[in-house]
């Protein structure tokens, strides 16, 4: 087993979600030189998927290692306040049936947590509040759990990345990681494109949809692939969000169509769960965000635009005659089968991998941190070990996105548009 010793200088290439939960755990367990490069400016990074103001918190999953580790993340989520303040909250996820949903309710049944099915429409409406104007169809069927809900992404990134900085870990902003130094096949040090060298025992790179095209000389392009994905925002009425304030986040797993309750600024979320779009240059998918791209940046495609339009009327009619205040393409880092990608390089022991997160990582962001940790430590469970390790064999497709009959696009940047004008 490859351990690293408490003293080993460790560089963190990005301040994500694994990145920072990865230093939290490395800190809490006695390292004491670890370092986070991080291309932005700020933090978190105001285009970084794990910089939001909310996220699913769901255990419904069809993979019974993603089931039990998110009821772990919700156990943190609701009892560490030191650490994440009031970033959770317990709104209950409707899941809308859907094959994925079908099987995950069993994994849900084994794991005892607070379940309410329904198999007509009727029924689900229980789940809202009386004056909320909700429209589903007659034959809906699902089931709510009560025991999941939505974090605050940005508060909780922010919250831990203070945490390992008062636990001794150095972040350093503004420094883009553009090159691996290398002496005998092995890495020493990650250059920065200013020119700034970090020297490093370990390199993990944690940084996400950028994960693919910073260092091409890993070959690590066809492992996974940065899409983006169609976000919208509809600001809400003080009147109109108290009417909304206590409904479930709602999942349909047919469409890939989810919406948040609003938030404390009166801000509903909405969004599809697709294949997504990539935006390709030099033959890699790189993020086009409003970092590179200022000026429309947190465009969509028009056709998205539309068909979240269309999925919110068939859950909120009443608030879907409303304006998009904002939009967003939100990347991902997608793996094949869904799966997270940690694990060394198979020829660059010096080289870990954090990323591959494929749209579900976020939630997991108490506990995501210890896997990674173990990783490196070299105690990681041979199976998890496996199921993650860089160059493992894909023997299935990501589920949760399977059913939705949509295909991935290449991002047609003639074609975007932005928050609307119009009022209702």
């Amino acid at each position: 087993m490859n351990r690293q010793g408490l003293d080993c200088e460790i560089v963190i290439v990005g301040a994500g979600c694994f990145g920072i939960s990865t230093a939290y755990y490395l800190l809490t367990r006695g390292f004491q030189d670890i370092t986070i490069i991080e291309r932005s400016n700020e933090f978190p990074a105001k285009d970084a998927s794990s910089n939001d103001i909310n996220r699913i918190v769901r255990t419904s999953y069809t993979d019974p290692f993603y089931a039990k580790l998110a009821k772990e993340a919700i156990k943190s989520w609701k009892e560490d306040v030191d650490i994440w303040g009031d970033s959770y909250h317990e709104s209950g996820v409707l899941l809308i049936a859907g094959r994925y949903a079908d099987e995950a309710y069993l994994n849900e049944v084994q794991q005892g947590l607070r379940l309410t099915q329904f198999e007509r429409f009727s029924m689900v409406h229980q789940s809202f509040p009386s004056n909320a104007a909700v429209y589903l169809p007659e034959d809906t069927k699902g089931y709510l759990n009560h025991d999941n809900g939505w974090v605050d992404a940005g508060k909780a990134t922010f919250l831990l990345t203070e945490k390992v900085i008062a636990l001794g870990g150095k972040l350093i902003l503004g420094k883009r990681a553009t090159k691996l130094l290398r002496k005998g096949g092995i890495t020493e040090a990650v250059e920065c494109h200013d020119g700034t060298v970090v020297g490093a025992s370990l390199v993990v790179i944690a940084a996400g949809p950028w994960s693919p095209s910073i260092f091409p000389e890993l070959e690590y392009k066809d492992k996974s692939l940065a899409t983006g994905q169609c976000v919208a925002m509809v600001q809400l009425s003080q009147e109109e969000a108290d009417k909304y304030r206590n409904v479930p986040v709602v999942l349909n797993y047919s469409t890939g169509f989810y919406c948040f309750p609003p938030t404390k600024d009166n801000i509903v979320k909405i969004a599809i769960h697709a294949p997504g779009f990539t935006h390709t240059i030099d033959n890699i998918s790189i993020p086009r965000t409003v970092i590179t791209h200022p000026e429309d940046g947190l465009y969509i495609p028009k056709a998205y635009a539309q068909r979240l339009r269309d999925e919110f009327a068939a859950v909120y009619p009443e608030l879907a005659k409303k304006a998009f205040s904002s939009t967003r393409l939100c990347w991902y880092n997608d793996s094949p089968d869904g799966d997270w990608i940690i694990g060394r390089h198979p020829t660059d022991s010096s080289i870990l991998f954090a990323t591959g997160g494929s749209g579900h990582a976020f939630k997991f962001l108490p506990v995501i941190g210890r896997i990674v940790a173990d990783a490196i430590q070299g105690t990681l469970d041979s199976s998890v070990a496996k199921k993650f390790a860089f160059d493992r064999e894909i023997t299935h497709v990501d589920g949760s996105r399977d059913g939705t009959g949509m295909v991935r696009e290449e991002l047609n940047v003639n074609d975007l548009c932005g928050p609307e004008k119009r009022q209702s």
